[in-house]
């Protein structure tokens, strides 16, 4: 076990099983990088204040450079026999310049430094992962456009609904990725203050300069209470909470994907690359990628509730508890990634089944609607349209006879309002040319919809 940061007071070491509890290096050592950082500026201001010498500023910088550019070049050995990512690093630093080292943790306690950490690690995450949305929602346009013409009978309730354009359903999960990009970025923006200086939970009596060391780092403003600094969790919660909503669009499109890829509904042909097989039946193309997206977004849910069952019991300051955030913060956030990535490439290899979904569209029931609002249009009252129609389908529909084979007359049986003029209703793909409305969801509309995403993006 390496060096401890407080072992001065104890007269006995501590066991190896405590050792071994407490340790969170197997975890917490991807935060190098932000610890080695944040140290920089430390040490910067503590030598700009006097508050140590100018000279082991000086050395302690050039040291912790020299850490980082190991950790660059992947040749920095962690040490898992630290106690933490902290421990760890101010080790190898002693190693590399000697007693100037023993200065960098002054006007400084691991509960501030954890903090400052967490909330540099997760800026440049939400950054990476609101990118890899926009991503996802330009390869999402890019099928809504290449399809713009595709209709496809819509559902409700997993039952045959109305139609609809291809591209406005697509659409639709353009908007929810939107909020998602949203949230993170206010999660991102409530986060942007310095917990460095908060010190244990108290502050110091040091002349230290928060503002300098905030400016070096790139936080818009220094925290106002110490207490909270060093206890506050709520970004990460946060966090996560974006990331668990995110997680259900994800999801709810992958269920989308994989009931369109099955043989009853043929809408889409998935790329094999983004399949498997069955070790017995030979036939087999399974959605397994998307399959396993569905499940891993209950670990997502998982991590949200375990930081908030870990926050709810603990007393005000910083408890040791805290160390315990990270895992489920760092898997959610691994997991969404890997997701996003996943989704991109998928989307862009995705192959619409024109033919199939033509042959769907034979199903006059999709229709209903339309014929009410052509009613309507003729100056019928919608409660009346609505029974007309649903007794037009119980004579036809529901007895497998088609509403286009009716003539002139058995049309007027219904309502002298019904015209034969009706039928091209029941032609899907003449609709477009005829400006007609699916759900009420227009070409032009689309269109413009389209027009927009590709502006914002």
């Amino acid at each position: 076990m390496a060096k401890k940061l407080w072992g001065s007071r104890f007269s006995k070491k501590t066991s190896e099983l405590t050792d071994k509890f407490t340790s969170s290096i197997s975890f917490d050592q991807r935060l190098a990088k932000y610890d080695i950082l944040g140290s920089i500026a430390h040490a910067r201001m503590l030598g700009r204040q006097g508050i140590i010498p100018k000279s082991d500023a000086a050395s302690i910088i050039k040291g912790l450079n020299a850490i980082m550019h190991e950790l660059k070049a992947g040749k920095f050995k962690f040490d898992l026999a630290a106690e933490d990512i902290h421990s760890n690093i101010q080790d190898v630093l002693f190693k590399k310049i000697g007693k100037p080292a023993f200065r960098l943790h002054t006007a400084r306690s691991r509960n501030d430094q954890i903090a400052l950490d967490v909330k540099m690690y997760l800026k440049g995450e939400i950054d990476i992962l609101t990118e890899l949305t926009a991503e996802l929602q330009k390869a999402i346009l890019k099928l809504a456009k290449k399809n713009f013409k595709v209709i496809i009978p819509g559902y409700t309730h997993l039952q045959v609904a109305q139609c609809v354009l291809l591209a406005h359903h697509l659409l639709a999960y353009m908007e929810g990725l939107e909020r998602d990009k949203g949230r993170l970025l206010d999660a991102k923006a409530r986060m942007d203050s310095l917990p460095l200086g908060a010190c244990a939970f108290s502050g110091t009596g040091l002349p230290i300069n928060r503002s300098d060391v905030a400016r070096d780092l790139g936080f818009k403003e220094v925290t106002a209470n110490s207490i909270d600094s060093v206890s506050d969790r709520d970004f990460i919660i946060e966090t996560l909470a974006a990331l668990s909503i995110l997680s259900v669009h994800l999801s709810r499109m992958a269920e989308d994907l994989i009931l369109w890829s099955t043989k009853e509904f043929s809408f889409i042909d998935i790329d094999f690359s983004f399949c498997t097989g069955s070790s017995i039946m030979p036939h087999k193309k399974n959605p397994d990628i998307l399959e396993l997206i569905r499940g891993s977004v209950g670990k997502i849910q998982g991590d949200l509730s375990s930081v908030l069952i870990l926050m709810k019991g603990l007393p005000s300051s910083y408890n040791r508890d805290l160390q315990l955030d990270k895992p489920p913060l760092f898997d959610a956030v691994d997991t969404v990634r890997d997701i996003l990535e996943i989704f991109i490439a998928l989307f862009e290899n995705i192959v619409i089944e024109k033919e199939a979904v033509a042959g769907r569209l034979a199903d006059e029931s999709l229709f209903s609607v339309d014929i009410v609002e052509y009613l309507i249009k003729k100056g019928v009252s919608y409660r009346e349209a609505h029974d007309i129609v649903g007794k037009m389908v119980r004579d036809c529909l529901d007895k497998g006879k088609k509403i286009s084979g009716l003539s002139a007359a058995g049309l007027k049986k219904y309502s002298p309002k019904l015209g034969i003029d009706v039928k091209k209703i029941l032609n899907a793909w003449a609709s477009v040319g005829l400006k007609q409305s699916f759900g009420g969801t227009s070409p032009r509309l689309v269109a413009r919809q389209i027009a927009k995403w590709s502006r914002i993006l």
